[in-house]
């Protein structure tokens, strides 16, 4: 499970408006028919119109400055074997996604009125998606990129034979071509994945467009804040203040695996991948002292994940420590860089 939190940003301003997030998750919907569309659905509501959620959401922003996120978006993309308990995707997914939302509000530090914020005070929309194409930062794409850049170099070099202004042979470069379209390290149907391929298998994952603003328009909720649970004193009253991400996180786990009833690893989890980034020798540790079923299972977990790690694991455990974790942080990196507020 892996969830992010991003303020929509424009240069050095928020974005004013939702229209571009919103037009841009409707993307699946074109060419479909009417059935086989996904629409966006709140906390008690489904076949809201792409209208409303931009309504509601930009009418929503009182007082906010450019320099403040008016929304955020949370993006909860369940790994394969979570889906694979799933019973429809779609149905199921929303059902989480309700569930998930309360845990969101519970992670808030905050009082409105006296007490503390509920699902009802907060406006949010949510929208299922089901296709995912690779991106630039994944992997396969980094991976893949040696061979890209010689393919495009042999592409430009048979343009320029073909319009004279260079002399060789075409049919040489045209089977360099297609030898190293075959020798790229990743392929995805027999063709060599490149940035904008659509992934194969079940690729569903949930989009959450969030309101800065409480639903009265009047208190600021933000998950972006850099405050955990605390209090602070401002004009003789303590206030209480901050977002728990690492709660939040933890618990969109805990609510996944008790509504559908997944046995999660280790690998899985929240706790380790927040372990491998800033304690690692606990990390290391942990993983050693699964049982021995416990742990093939989280080996497999980790080839398998957007982290690569090496093809084979050495048999020394220093050894191993030490290339799993400059492989993994590497990646783990750019992953971070890349998403958002995050671990």
């Amino acid at each position: 499970m892996y969830i992010t939190i991003t303020p929509q940003k424009l240069g050095g301003n928020y974005s004013q408006s939702s229209a571009d997030f919103v037009g841009y998750l409707e993307k699946e919907n074109q060419g479909l028919e009417q059935k086989n569309m996904e629409h966006f659905f709140n906390q008690y509501g489904e076949g809201i119109l792409a209208e409303e959620v931009v309504k509601e959401i930009d009418g929503n922003g009182t007082k906010l400055k450019k320099t403040e996120p008016k929304f955020y978006s949370i993006t909860v993309s369940p790994s394969k074997y979570e889906l694979n308990r799933l019973q429809n995707s779609s149905e199921d997914l929303k059902n989480y996604t309700r569930e998930l939302m309360k845990d969101y509000v519970n992670s808030f530090n905050r009082e409105i009125n006296g007490r503390s914020v509920t699902i009802d005070d907060i406006k949010y929309y949510a929208k299922i998606e089901h296709q995912r194409t690779f991106k630039g930062t994944d992997w396969q794409i980094r991976e893949n990129q040696p061979f890209a850049t010689k393919i495009l170099q042999l592409k430009n070099e048979i343009r320029s034979i073909e319009n004279g202004s260079m002399e060789g042979s075409i049919k040489k470069r045209e089977r360099e071509v297609a030898n190293l379209e075959r020798q790229a390290p990743h392929q995805q149907d027999g063709k060599r994945i490149v940035q904008g391929m659509p992934k194969a298998g079940n690729q569903s994952h949930i989009h959450i467009i969030v309101s800065r603003k409480d639903a009265s328009n009047t208190f600021s909720l933000s998950p972006g804040s850099k405050h955990k649970a605390s209090e602070v004193e401002m004009h003789g009253k303590n206030v209480k203040r901050g977002f728990d991400r690492d709660q939040f996180f933890d618990q969109a786990e805990k609510t996944f695996d008790r509504t559908f009833g997944y046995q999660r690893n280790f690998a899985e989890t929240y706790k380790a991948r927040k372990d491998f980034i800033k304690n690692p020798k606990t990390y290391f540790a942990s993983l050693m002292k699964l049982p021995i079923n416990g742990k093939a299972i989280a080996f497999k977990l980790m080839r398998e994940t957007d982290i690569p790690i090496i093809p084979s694991i050495p048999t020394n455990q220093a050894q191993l420590a030490l290339k799993i974790f400059n492989k993994l942080r590497k990646g783990v990196d750019v992953a971070i860089k890349s998403s958002s507020i995050g671990i």
